[in-house]
């Protein structure tokens, strides 16, 4: 019986399935089986039923489960204590960002920030706002940035900066050459617009219900995942999207897009640092300043 061992036995059960415990861990589904049977084997028992949609503890995998928390807990409270004794930042973090951060502004604060400290290791991953919140909640991410708040999580929240939302349409729309006066005279247009819990939803939603329209009257004709698949519907004639300028700015400097102003856009709306209420290792605590230090 090792740590590895251990750690994806944990991650099979917290997630409920061998393909997303290795995805998370970063390795091969075979690779977690493998670790899982020689577990088994180890032990001379059975710990997970292996269903067809789900895996389940067996009576053996019960009893094991407070002992695997406990020894990874453990080992974890070891490496801080070291840590804090250690002049040497060292160790590894996993950061968890909505989409504007983590395409258009981590990675290139991450780069000042791993040049500045070579022993720590960064894993970005790029999820919906709603989904960073989660991954620091649970611990699955040492921290996050995001573009909204999800109220009730059980994390701290930083302002970090911020990001300006435009309202973007096809260049041979009405509008690419006139202003609306008030976000009123859109409800009837096309829209596509980010899946529920991006924060660009979030905060865009926010803008529309101030105008005095609810964001469920619009015709919303598709969601996309990214903001960079909005651009290219929008470029494509399929309606009017609202997206970071970061994302839009290339598309509107090539005319493949207009900017539409008026209605409430561009609006600025701030970006977060998500933390856990836990104590962040020396790692994350540095990383936590640097990004105060940049932003």
């Amino acid at each position: 019986m090792n740590v590895s061992q251990l750690r994806t036995f944990l991650a099979v059960v917290d997630h409920g399935s061998f393909s997303e415990a290795a995805r998370m861990l970063g390795i091969s589904q075979p690779a977690a089986t493998m670790q899982i049977q020689a577990l088994e084997a180890d032990i001379s028992a059975t710990l997970l039923d292996r269903g067809y949609r789900k895996v389940a503890l067996t009576e053996a995998g019960h009893a094991l489960l407070p002992h695997a928390r406990k020894v990874l807990a453990e080992i974890e409270d070891a490496r801080e204590s070291i840590e804090a004794v250690s002049e040497t930042v060292s160790g590894r973090l996993t950061v968890a960002a909505s989409t504007t951060p983590g395409q258009y502004l981590l990675p290139r604060l991450l780069g000042g920030f791993l040049r500045q400290y070579p022993e720590v290791g960064v894993t970005l991953r790029v999820y919906d706002s709603a989904d960073v919140v989660a991954h620091v909640e649970t611990g699955e991410a040492d921290l996050g940035m995001c573009g909204a708040e999800v109220h009730g999580a059980r994390v701290l929240y930083e302002q970090l900066g911020s990001d300006d939302l435009g309202l973007i349409c096809p260049t041979d729309h009405p509008l690419a050459a006139g202003h609306p006066a008030s976000f009123t005279q859109l409800t009837n247009e096309p829209f596509i617009v980010r899946e529920i819990g991006s924060g660009t939803r979030m905060a865009a939603e926010d803008v529309i219900r101030r105008s005095g329209v609810d964001p469920a009257e619009l015709d919303v004709v598709m969601e996309l995942g990214t903001n960079e698949a909005i651009v290219s519907a929008v470029e494509g004639g399929m309606g009017l999207g609202i997206v970071s300028t970061q994302v839009a700015q290339k598309a509107i400097e090539l005319g493949t897009v207009a900017e539409v102003k008026g209605a409430g856009f561009p609006v600025r709306r701030p970006l977060f640092l998500v933390l856990p209420r836990r104590t962040l290792t020396r790692a994350g605590l540095a990383l936590a300043d640097h990004l105060r230090g940049e932003l």
